[in-house]
Parts: C-alpha cells; structure tokens; sequence
C-alpha cells in the first residue's frame, strides 16, 4: 500500500500562484509515475500534470506554460507549481501514484481561484 499526503491548497486571488507537494510512503525507485489531477464540481476528474520515473513530463493543454511538475527523488516528493491562476482553476486536485500497475490517490486539497 503507498500512502500519498498533499499539501498547499488554498485560496488564491487570479494571477496569483500556488505550489502543491506530494509525498509518498515508498522510494520513488518503485514508483512508475506521480502526477496530479483535479476534478471541479460537476466535473469528471481529469489529468493536470505528470512526470514518470524517467523524469518525461506531461501536461494538460489548458495549464501548459503556467504549471510545472517536479520532484525531489530522495524524499519521493512531486511539486505542482501553479503560476497565473485562473478562477477555472479552481477545483479539488488530487496527487496520484502508478506503482505495479496499481493506481493510488491521495485525499485531494482545495485550490479556489477568487477574488
């Protein structure tokens, strides 16, 4: 079992930024890819960002040029650094961890784009 603990939601104003963290209970050795996604009320869940163990990274058209993804491999953590956020940005985002073909989900934290 891989446990994933967020954190780094909260509100921000648009064109402001966030930076989420994502740590996982097992080395990043054994994990394929770490990535995130959001789902927003009424809304299917849907990828923002990935980066596999090979460190390729995708991302979701809508946030390409204004999100990144990183990692630091010793403490098996994944960033998303959010920048010009936009009020569609707001939704609850979700780390996620692909290891042995097993999909795991972290509890999801809030990001709310308001002014």
């Amino acid at each position: 079992q891989v446990q994933l603990v967020e954190s780094g939601g909260g509100l921000v104003q648009p064109g402001g930024s966030l930076r989420l963290s994502c740590k996982a209970s097992v080395s990043m050795n054994s994990i394929y890819s770490m990535g995130w996604y959001r789902q927003a009320p009424g809304n299917q869940r849907e990828l923002v960002a990935v980066i596999t163990n090979g460190g390729s990274r995708n991302y979701a058209d809508s946030v390409k040029g204004r999100f990144t993804i990183s990692r630091e491999f010793a403490i098996s953590t994944v960033y998303l650094q959010m920048n010009s956020l936009k009020p569609e940005d707001t939704a609850v985002y979700f780390c996620h961890a692909r290891v042995d073909l097993l999909n795991f989900w972290g509890q999801g934290t809030q990001v709310t784009v308001s002014s």
